[in-house]
Order: structure tokens, then sequence, then C-alpha cells
């Protein structure tokens, strides 16, 4: 057929990606992967609807570059789980891709060699195969819903989802969350507004008609029953929020809404001004509002990796240090064991139903 010579006007080519379907038979999921997602989905489901007194605490890398640092931390992280589960109910956060202000690396599934090569079925097929042996090794995951593609390739691996600061306004986004079968919570903007992620909660819980791609890969029209298992995140923006007087405010605007009290802080972005030595402080805040009597916030979230900062993504792969993160500085490994074995131990007594 001749070229319609108004259309793809600035798109050099087309590349054909393998269909959800034909990914997940090269990457099945197996048993006890499936028990691990379905488990930790119920879990976070009654944490978010109070069944549940404990906290969920999504941690790890601020994006996943590195797999066999990705591995390492998750074994880690699977032991320090079950050590503090009885009071914390530990996610990792397994992020695939990041949004850019404007321009920079946007992720593993978008360019996983990190050389400009935008492999991007080849991402898909690690970041499954990542996601698998987690799931298997009984270790929960949690992502950043960013394409409203990707979801139909990883989707079934994770356990809890987030809408992004600069993504929580878009009509797009809201409609894909009243769809995902995960948890899913809503930041606040980027400039630490509130009722963009307020909207969206209330918007994403609705039932919602959109377009996307099936499982084969074919353009659809899907119709959502509406996702009520949202909740708002609080992660900053020109000034922290995660103090006692912004909580009560989130609250009130919550119940304005008609919506449940439920609250999660990041304890890194806007809340540490980037920095990650703050990120122990702001957890601190966030447990003393809890032992003074606070039942919204109903988690945190933590960037970790196994060495503490960053570094910069140069023009050569080979040369990044080993288990530092290339986007934003985290907390190394001494420092995340500590924090959460001491809000385990400080968060003890709030148990009712000490598990």
């Amino acid at each position: 057929m001749e070229r319609n010579p108004l259309c793809d006007i600035n798109v050099v080519s087309k590349t054909l990606l393998p269909t959800p379907r034909e990914v997940e038979a090269r990457r099945p999921l197996p048993p006890e992967a499936a028990v691990t997602v379905t488990r930790a989905r119920r879990t976070v489901a009654d944490i978010l609807e109070h069944r549940d007194p404990r906290w969920f605490v999504v941690v790890g890398p601020c994006s996943i570059h590195d797999l066999t640092a990705a591995r390492e931390y998750a074994e880690r992280l699977r032991a320090l789980a079950d050590e503090v589960s009885d009071t914390l109910f530990v996610v990792m956060r397994v992020y695939f891709e990041k949004p850019r202000t404007s321009m920079g690396w946007k992720g593993f599934v978008n360019d996983p060699y990190l050389d400009d090569s935008f492999r991007i079925a080849e991402g898909l097929l690690l970041a499954r195969g990542l996601l698998l042996d987690l799931a298997t090794m009984g270790l929960p995951t949690a992502t950043e819903a960013l394409d409203p593609i990707t979801p139909q390739y990883l989707g079934d691996l994770v356990a809890v989802s987030a809408i992004g600061a600069r993504t929580t306004e878009s009509q797009p986004h809201r409609e894909m969350a009243s769809g995902l079968s995960t948890p899913v919570g809503f930041k606040n903007a980027t400039d630490g507004g509130l009722e963009a992620a307020v909207n969206a909660m209330h918007a994403a819980a609705q039932p919602h008609s959109f377009l996307g791609i099936d499982q084969r890969g074919q353009c659809a029209v899907f119709r959502t029953r509406g996702n009520r298992l949202g909740y708002v995140i609080l992660r900053g923006g020109d000034r922290p929020n995660y103090d006692a007087a912004t909580v009560a405010r989130t609250e009130e605007v919550l119940a304005a809404a008609g919506l449940p009290l439920r609250i999660a802080v990041d304890c890194s972005h806007g809340n540490s001004g980037k920095d990650p030595l703050r990120q122990p402080d702001v957890l601190d805040d966030c447990i003393r509002q809890r032992l003074a009597g606070n039942r919204s916030i109903v988690g945190v979230m933590l960037e970790s990796h196994l060495h503490a900062g960053n570094q910069s993504l140069g023009p050569d792969p080979s040369t990044l240090r080993y288990g530092v993160s290339i986007t934003d500085a985290c907390m190394d490994w001494d420092t995340t064991a500590r924090v959460l074995r001491d809000a385990r131990e400080r968060l003890r007594p709030t148990m009712e139903n000490p598990r």
C-alpha cells in the first residue's frame, strides 16, 4: 500500500514489538510467583482498609539499571523483610521507567543497555525476568505506571503501583489506574499541590472506557469498574509536606471529597530535598505521628541502594560504580537496614493485633 504523505511526517522508523502474550510465553508466571503477588496485593489492601495495623514500606533503588545489583539488593531485602514483618510489610521498589523534566535516560525498559540503543523489546523481556525472580523468591514489588502500554507486559508481577507527580493530572493515567489490578498511589504535584492527587484518586475509583492494547497486541476499548484501592502519596514540592499539620490538612481534604483517609509519605524527593541523609529524619517524624495516634498514614517510601549517593551516566556505562544509583541519590544498605529495624521496634506497641 502506498504511504500516506500526510502521516508520520516526523517519524524516522517503526519497529514492531512482540505482543504481551509472546513476552509472557517466554517468561511465564510460575505458581510460586503468582502466590507472592496475590498475597502482597491482598496484604496492602488490608493495610489500606485498616484491617492490618502494619505499615507497608516501598523501599529500593530510585531506578533499576543493573540487574545484578538489583538481585543482590533483593536478596538482602528479602531477609530483612522477614525480620521486620510483624510491624512492616516490605515491598521492593522496582522502577523501570523514569519521567524526565526535559531530557535524560528514560529508564531500563526504554534503554536497557544505557547507550541510547533503545532496545525496548529486550528491555521488556529483561524487566519481566527480574520481576519473576523477585516474586519467585517471595519478595513483592512496586513500580510506577508511566507508559500506558507497559502494564500489559509486566502488570501481573507487580503488587503496588504509583502514578507520579508529573502524570497525576493526566486523564489517560487516571483511566489506566482505574483498571490496574494493584493498589495505586497518586503523588501530589511537583509544586506540592494536593488537589491533583485527590482528584486522581477520586477519578480512578470510577468506571472508565479508554483505548489500549490487549494481550495479543491488538487495539481494544477497555471498560473498567474503577480501582477502589487508591491512596495519596505526599512527596513534597516547593517545601516538605510530611509534617503533622500537613497530614491533618490532607485528611481534611480527603474527607471533604468523600475519600478514605489513606496517606503514604515519600521520604525522598521534595520531602528530603533530594538529600538521602534526610530520609531517616522524615521517617522518624512519621513514626512520631503514628505513636501520637495517627492512623491515616498507612505506608512510607524510601530510596535505597547497595551504596550511598548517585552518579552520572556518561558515555561509557562500563565505568559506572556497582550498586550506586544513576538517578536520584539513595541511602546505602546499612542505613536502610538500621532505619527499618528501628522503625519496627518503635512501632511494635501500635500493633492492635500483633502478628
